[in-house]
């Protein structure tokens, strides 16, 4: 199959407003550079265990993940998980927190040979912060930075900084990152 282009979409499952980025990458990235890609894409510090889900079946790496019936990703390119438009799988990052990240393929595209793959073209909302709590720790996090008289107010200030935006996305620089980025 020659190479194309996939517009996909993440958004963080179970959270609004919704928190999303549209991104377009080759189709024969593999499994492990999307990723990263995700990592980057979204805001995370990649130091949590992950994996893909598509039909029940579990796709990671088996050598970090023993425990789990996990199908070896590391050579499994994009284009194996999905090949028609509307087609989505479930990211899962921090099996802790359960970050769940929706993964839809939105559009196939010719190669445009003028832009450096991949490249964010769209997003809104910051990224939670890691080990926040998974969604429900994120949106009483988010509470809590509303109330400056809560108990806790100051300890949430100190441990994200004073400038911590929910509502930011920086989309120039996340191409910023990519510019400097092999995939």
């Amino acid at each position: 199959m020659a190479q194309n282009i996939f517009q996909i979409q993440i958004s963080l499952n179970g959270f609004t407003p919704k928190i999303w980025r549209r991104i377009q990458l080759k189709s024969d990235t593999l499994l492990p550079d999307l990723h990263d890609i995700i990592q980057l894409t979204m805001g995370w510090d990649d130091s949590h265990l992950h994996q893909f889900i598509k039909n029940k079946e579990f796709y990671g790496d088996p050598s970090v993940d023993e425990d789990f019936d996990t199908i070896d990703y590391r050579k499994i390119k994009l284009s194996a998980m999905l090949n028609k438009e509307k087609e989505k799988f479930i990211y899962e990052y921090d099996f802790g927190d359960s970050w769940e990240h929706t993964i839809l393929l939105e559009k196939i595209l010719p190669v445009d040979p003028n832009t450096k793959y991949p490249v964010c073209i769209a997003g809104e909302m910051n990224c939670p912060p890691e080990d926040c709590g998974g969604v429900w720790g994120y949106s009483e996090l988010l509470e809590i930075l509303k109330d400056p008289k809560h108990e806790e107010y100051e300890d949430y200030i100190e441990w994200l900084g004073d400038d911590f935006d929910p509502k930011e996305f920086d989309l120039e620089e996340v191409n910023k990152i990519f510019m400097e980025c092999n995939y």
